[in-house]
């Protein structure tokens, strides 16, 4: 029995969507879906419907793309009312997300539970001292704007920074009690510290990126791992002796079709073998 995870999955590209449909059976196997499954209902019912049926659990956080109002549904709900109905799509199929209790880890390895985290971010991935619209501008200046800033409605928030504030207030105060009782997998879309980022081309992304108030929870809350997304660099960090997994797919021209998905799914738990500090890509 293992916990693997994935994220990125892109389903709106025809390449990704024939490759997930070949995934073979993992039935003792609990999977993560560490968000951006793509950016529609459909796209994630397609998901849930066909894996749910091939792991014994699958858990799921929201991406990025997972809240974007986009044209192909119209009329469709926005911000924290799209979010929630993400919820209850997952609900329909037995799957875990960040407003349900956090399960227990049955298999092997140190007994812990998988806490899945909606957080966003606040822009403070950044220089020093930039509210929103600052960094924003400082983004630009390099030629980089999120399509957040158009597609990522935050209703009935103000701002995405205000929805980030509340999923924090929300988040923090559970995890705290969960991790009084053992050791956590902390999941999130986005990285939970400045130091996992890897974004040499486009390096003032990073403020669409998390949030400084999370970069102590790896510590705080007795993390045996934290498995992230949204880079579509894959690889596997040693932060304060914590492992930290990057699990994306990616578009098509960040993995080979030809290998089909399964070699990318990133083995959580047991621990698959000692990582050295510092990092190594994969």
């Amino acid at each position: 029995m293992r916990l693997l995870a994935i994220s990125d999955l892109h389903l709106g590209r025809g390449t990704n969507r024939a490759a997930l449909e070949a995934v073979p059976p993992h039935p003792d196997d609990w999977l993560i879906l560490a968000g951006d499954v793509g950016e529609t209902e459909e796209h994630l019912r397609f998901a849930l419907g066909l894996l749910s049926r091939r792991f014994a659990q699958l858990f799921w956080v929201p991406g990025n793309h997972e809240l974007w109002t986009v044209p192909q549904e119209p009329g469709t709900p926005r911000g924290v009312e799209r979010y929630r109905r993400f919820v209850a799509i997952c609900r329909e199929y037995g799957v875990a997300t960040p407003e349900d209790p956090y399960l227990d880890w049955p298999g092997p390895g140190p007994p812990c539970r998988i806490a899945p985290l909606f957080l966003l971010y606040d822009y403070t991935f950044g220089p020093d001292g930039l509210g929103p619209e600052a960094a924003v501008e400082w983004a630009v200046e390099s030629g980089v704007l999120c399509a957040d800033e158009k597609l990522l409605e935050p209703d009935p928030h103000p701002s995405r920074a205000a929805w980030c504030r509340e999923r924090l207030a929300y988040t923090e105060p559970r995890l705290a009690a969960a991790a009084a009782d053992g050791p956590l997998v902390l999941v999130s879309h986005w990285p939970l510290h400045r130091d996992l980022l890897t974004l040499r081309r486009i390096p003032r992304f990073s403020i669409w990126c998390g949030t400084r108030a999370t970069e102590d929870w790896h510590r705080r809350f007795d993390a045996v791992a934290l498995v992230y997304g949204h880079l579509h660099v894959r690889r596997t960090v040693l932060l304060d002796g914590v492992r930290c997994e990057e699990v994306s797919l990616g578009y098509p021209r960040d993995w080979s079709a030809e290998r089909g998905i399964t070699p990318y799914f990133r083995q959580i738990l047991p621990a698959p073998e000692p990582v050295e500090e510092g990092f190594r890509f994969g």
